[in-house]
């Protein structure tokens, strides 16, 4: 039994690895090229601003979306006299958001990216450029998330324990 590949099988294993790898390439680049494409987009914007005790994984540059859409990112942060994040958000021109909004920094996924989502209030009155968010909801971490739940299963397991004794 010969293991030896012709000359055409040889040129075919060739031609399929370059195509391959090409392709891998192409797919890194779209994918860190998509990022950055949401994060320039052009049009003019203004600037508001969002109070949060933590902000644990999120970045300058990262978006700021409303129902799922993009509609600005965060272009700074600075701390307060009370050791709470003050980010920017620069919002597209024309964006009414009312007064009684939310912004709550949440992750895409497990162990996606971190943004800022935009709950629009009922208000009839805006945001005006310059103003600031009255409702904000800081970042989970995973960690504290983690705990949270195996310090509920502990209780209910002692709760449960307790009324087997009786």
């Amino acid at each position: 039994m010969n293991n030896e590949y012709s000359r055409e099988e040889q040129n075919a294993l060739r031609t399929g690895l370059y195509v391959t790898l090409v392709l891998v390439v192409l797919s890194l680049f779209y994918i860190s090229g998509r990022k950055a494409v949401e994060h320039q987009e052009s049009g003019s914007y203004y600037p508001v601003y969002a109070r949060f005790g933590r902000t644990d994984g999120l970045e300058m540059g990262d978006i700021v979306r409303l129902a799922g859409v993009p509609v600005g990112k965060v272009t700074a942060a600075k701390l307060d006299d009370q050791f709470n994040a003050i980010l920017t958000l620069e919002l597209k021109d024309g964006l009414k958001i009312p007064t009684d909004s939310s912004a709550s920094i949440v992750s895409d996924g497990v162990l996606g990216s971190k943004y800022i989502e935009i709950e629009p209030g009922g208000s009839e009155d805006y945001i005006q450029e310059g103003g600031e968010f009255a409702y904000t909801q800081d970042a989970m971490v995973l960690e504290e998330l983690v705990e949270r739940i195996i310090g509920m299963g502990k209780a209910k397991q002692q709760s449960a324990n307790k009324g087997e004794t009786k």
